[in-house]
């Protein structure tokens, strides 16, 4: 800025302030990196040669990182309330006060890069890994798990266009729903990869573009969705062991194939006729017309429940080494990624983003696994330190305790304060367990009825609102 030779008389005006935009950045929003730099790889926050992030700007790549990551962490933050808090540090450390818009803030969250936003997580989840005890191995071999979910975005006609809403939704009434597949770590509970698709695409589908994260010696587990010939075949190919439910709609018969145990078989599944549409011509002729699988039945029963029969279908055959018990056990792990949604949608609210174009909902969509990961990657470290169980750990008093501590290490300036704080937060965290529940019921239902407003049917510019909506009986629940 200070070498531009076009505008020699600017120059003792523009350099002060490019010294108070370096002082800026020395320290960006310094609560957050205090207990998460060390984990985000410096290269992928660099200032780039040259291109979009080239330029010396307030709003750079680092400081808009971690100004979009306080957004996620608070939910409910709006870019408004971010751009007060880098405003506030401005004031604090330079002599001009900055704009007060959001326009510079929003353009910046723009420019992020996404390759670079998952480039973090991943680096974040592989971290948590390398922190976890190795005890924490089933067998002495990591445990995947994959699910898919979905969330809605604004109604804005781009948002529209690439992820439409549901069918059975009037135009105008109805939101974009963006449907994801994502890959967790069942040791450590980080989301290791996810893949975005439409309300259109299926699951299957965008599961397919996950296989190469996982690697040979790994063991899958997923729901009965997941238990068809191609996904089971294709895995095993890849040295990928699979433990899957059984599909309900294929036959399940104990009487054929051979005898491993009470109600443990081990079957032949023949490769279908017709292909399915989630995997390729080349790759439906490469897989072997034939496929060895166990298949085993399992009773899950607990007092006050009904008692409930499972089939599992798994490529794991050797019953001396893995013994069906031991099978049903893990796969009634496989519920934990029902709770890493739940973290995920309600906890940092992801389960309604709101960027209003498509380039900006997968930014926010990284951005909300990001803040995931790092909570999970303190709580890894929880674990480490004080030899609690993982599962005991409570999602949201970590979260609540990073924000609160985060501010207190913000203010710290010595090196052995904030090794204090961090200190102090993994006790509190490992003393804040989650009491013992086995086989918690949580109906979901309920207790606080809505307000009696009309549902809107049309858009809103036609919409006509019934008077004395009080009174509008429509949307209230009736019982016979």
């Amino acid at each position: 800025m200070t070498k531009t030779p076009c505008f020699p008389a600017w120059r003792a005006r523009l350099g002060p302030l490019k010294a108070q935009v370096q002082d800026l950045h020395r320290q960006p929003l310094p609560d957050l990196q205090g207990l998460f730099g060390s984990w985000i790889p410096a290269p992928a926050l660099a200032q780039a040669t040259d291109g979009p992030n080239s330029r010396d700007r307030i709003f750079n790549l680092q400081l808009t990182f971690w100004a979009f990551l306080s957004q996620v962490l608070n939910p409910a933050t709006v870019c408004r309330e971010a751009v007060r808090q880098v405003l506030a540090l401005f004031c604090l450390q330079a002599r001009d006060p900055m704009d007060e818009q959001t326009s510079a803030y929003c353009q910046a969250r723009l420019r992020l890069p996404l390759e670079r936003l998952q480039q973090i997580l991943g680096k974040i989840s592989q971290h948590a890994r390398q922190r976890c005890p190795k005890t924490s191995l089933w067998f002495g071999r990591e445990v995947k798990v994959v699910d898919g979910s979905s969330v809605t975005l604004p109604d804005t006609p781009a948002n529209q266009k690439a992820f439409p809403q549901a069918p059975s939704q009037k135009p105008g009434c109805g939101f974009p729903i963006l449907h994801f597949a994502g890959l967790f770590s069942l040791t450590t509970g980080c989301a290791l990869a996810t893949v975005t698709g439409s309300y259109y695409d299926a699951e299957l589908a965008l599961f397919r573009k996950l296989w190469h994260f996982l690697k040979p010696r790994e063991i899958l587990v997923a729901d009965r969705l997941f238990s068809d010939y191609g996904t089971l075949a294709c895995l095993w190919g890849k040295g990928v062991d699979v433990l899957v439910r059984m599909n309900q709609f294929r036959p399940k018969d104990f009487r054929q194939g051979r005898y491993l145990g009470p109600q443990d078989r081990l079957v032949t599944w023949r490769k279908p006729r017709r292909r399915p549409r989630t995997i390729g011509p080349d790759l439906w002729l490469s897989l072997p017309a034939e496929l060895t699988l166990r298949m085993f039945r399992v009773s899950c029963s607990a007092k006050g429940f009904r008692t409930r029969h499972l089939i599992i279908v798994t490529t794991l055959l050797d019953p001396e080494k893995y013994p069906a018990k031991d099978l049903a056990k893990l796969y009634l792990q496989r519920w934990s990624v029902e709770l890493f949604f739940r973290d995920l949608k309600t906890l940092l609210q992801m389960e309604h983003l709101r960027c209003k174009s498509p380039a900006m909902v997968q930014k926010e969509f990284l951005m909300h696994l990001i803040g995931y990961n790092l909570i999970r990657a303190v709580m890894v470290e929880t674990v480490r330190k004080h030899a609690v169980p993982l599962e005991r750990l409570s999602f949201k008093g970590s979260l609540d305790s990073v924000r609160q501590f985060s501010l207190a290490l913000a203010k710290a300036r010595k090196k052995k304060q904030v090794a204090d704080l961090v200190r102090e937060l993994l006790r509190v965290l490992a003393r804040d367990l989650v009491p013992l529940r086995p086989n918690r019921k949580e109906p979901r239902a309920l207790k606080r009825r809505p307000k009696p407003f009309p549902r809107l049917t049309k858009p809103r510019h036609q919409f006509k609102e019934i008077p004395h909506r009080s009174k509008y009986r429509k949307n209230k629940t009736q019982t016979k």
